[in-house]
């Protein structure tokens, strides 16, 4: 577990890998359980809960840890990610609900392209032309997707490009915050924030939940704040270049169980276009990692 304030570990990333793997399963396996669930209970509802449960992932950090993690300077910007994460997740776990869950996954990649487009307008960062080569090439992704033209393109696609877009500026936020917290106070606010929030509009649909349900709304709070726990682990011990490419095992993990427990097949355009999409992303991760390791500061112009 990590601490509230330690030196930066060793890197290590098999393990990193192994945490990302994990991650990747435990988000799928949550949703496919929000699917499940939302046939009877509404989105915002189990958002809530999902918040609820997966508070107690956090609590041993406050066990340990007393009340360090909430000490910080930045109480605004952590309280903007949290607003802003939770449009989000209301969201996608919307689009969730009326949404074949591979081409929710498959979109969802877009959202470190969106990162990445933004770090330039907030950060000043610049990219050459290999990067906006890819970041064409993600976007061209999900247009394979969508298929505009072919079809109307449904509520669901369109809540997952708001959320990944959105979720895109939560990870610009997250990486000023990293300069100055911890992992631990990132997450411990966006829990205490977005956890009474979400209540809000649960109430507005608000039904109590039978005996089962109740068991499925603690596993998806559990899967939730685990998978939260395993991204941050892998994160904070390997080097983003090296466990970015694992995410993309979240495509074929819901695929076999969105087959399995709802019989849904993913087209070849959600294959193709969330190829795309999660290749652009993974060259865009690995291009920053080499700019990171070169010699002198530079600017990419490549």
């Amino acid at each position: 577990m990590p601490e509230a304030t330690t030196a930066p570990p060793p890197r290590d990333n098999l393990r990193g890998i192994l945490w990302m793997a994990l991650f990747t399963l435990c988000m799928s396996a949550m949703h496919a359980a929000v699917r499940h669930v939302s046939g009877d209970l509404h989105p915002f509802e189990i958002a809530f809960f999902r918040l609820l449960f997966g508070f107690v992932i956090v609590l041993p950090w406050f066990i340990k840890l007393g009340w360090a993690p909430l000490k910080t300077r930045r109480f605004g910007l952590l309280s903007l990610r949290g607003v802003l994460n939770l449009a989000c997740m209301m969201a996608f776990f919307f689009a969730l609900s009326i949404t074949p869950l591979a081409e929710v996954t498959a979109l969802m990649f877009s959202a470190p392209i969106f990162a990445t487009v933004l770090a330039m307008a907030v950060f000043g960062e610049r990219a050459g032309a290999r990067r906006w080569i890819a970041i064409a090439f993600g976007f061209a992704g999900t247009i394979v997707v969508l298929r505009p033209g072919f079809g109307s393109i449904g509520l669901g696609p369109m809540l997952v490009l708001f959320a990944a877009f959105g979720w895109g500026i939560c990870m610009v936020i997250i990486k000023s915050l990293g300069k100055t917290e911890s992992s631990v106070t990132i997450i411990a606010y966006m829990s205490l924030i977005m956890t009474p929030l979400s209540l809000i509009p649960a109430l507005w649909v608000w039904q109590w939940p039978t005996d089962w349900q109740w068991g499925w709304l603690l596993v998806i709070g559990l899967l939730g704040g685990a998978g939260q726990m395993a991204m941050t682990e892998a994160l904070r011990i390997a080097e983003t270049h090296a466990v970015a490419p694992i995410d993309f095992l979240k495509l074929i993990w819901i695929s076999v169980i969105a087959f399995l427990a709802f019989g849904e097949v993913p087209g070849q355009y959600t294959w193709i276009g969330g190829a795309m999409i999660f290749g652009a992303t993974a060259f865009i991760a690995w291009r920053e990692h080499v700019l990171r390791a070169a010699p002198t500061p530079r600017v990419d112009t490549t």
